[in-house]
């Protein structure tokens, strides 16, 4: 009899006409967001993936941060295949940022799988996307480095100077680096417990 009365009461709640309009209220706006990020930066990513064969095996989940505050991007590397490299997941990034050229944000969160590893600039990365396809591009690889920093503000990569090859030298050691830091560690550490666990 308790379970009963209390199944009544449940269904007098669901027959509330304010409960049913602030779930619904609350369902528009849950769809509303998702459209938004969707709209305004995933299918970007998705589309700039897709025009380049090169780009295949990489996945990327743009958005938002906290999906509502449109002064942060957040770019989360979900997928790097086997055959990629640190340079096609570096073109993909710039790809991107000429898409968003007009854009302007505070930051942009480089991140894999929902764990952020860097910060960009949004200044840099508006610079970035406006030069694409008119700056040399192994300048743009070799000083991405020196423009990104670490998610409490220091910089992650000093700036070299010297003798040419010495300087790039180092900036290519740093971007290895990154590469290494943002989602190579992570995958290698993926591979090896699934090999551990076959074994």
């Amino acid at each position: 009899m308790a379970d009963h009365d209390g199944l009544s009461k449940d269904w007098s709640i669901m027959k509330n006409p304010a409960v049913l309009i602030s779930a619904g209220g609350l369902m528009a706006c849950v769809v509303g967001v998702a459209s938004v990020n969707y709209a305004g930066l995933q299918r970007m990513v998705d589309d700039t993936i897709a025009k380049d064969a090169r780009n295949k095996g990489i996945e990327v989940f743009a958005h938002y941060k906290y999906f509502v505050n449109p002064n942060v991007l957040v770019y989360d590397l979900r997928k790097v295949s086997e055959e990629n490299s640190p340079m096609d997941v570096t073109r993909v990034l710039l790809q991107f940022s000429e898409q968003l050229k007009e854009r302007k944000f505070d930051t942009v969160e480089l991140s894999h799988r929902g764990a952020n590893k860097f910060v960009l600039k949004g200044e840099f990365f508006q610079t970035v996307g406006q030069e694409h396809g008119l700056q040399n591009p192994i300048y743009t690889i070799r000083t991405l480095p020196e423009n990104v920093y670490k998610p409490d503000g220091s910089k992650a990569y000093g700036e070299w100077s010297g003798g040419l090859l010495g300087v790039l030298g180092h900036q290519m050691e740093d971007f290895a680096d990154l590469h290494r830091t943002w989602y190579i560690d992570d995958l290698a550490g993926k591979s090896a417990k699934e090999v551990g666990h076959v074994q």
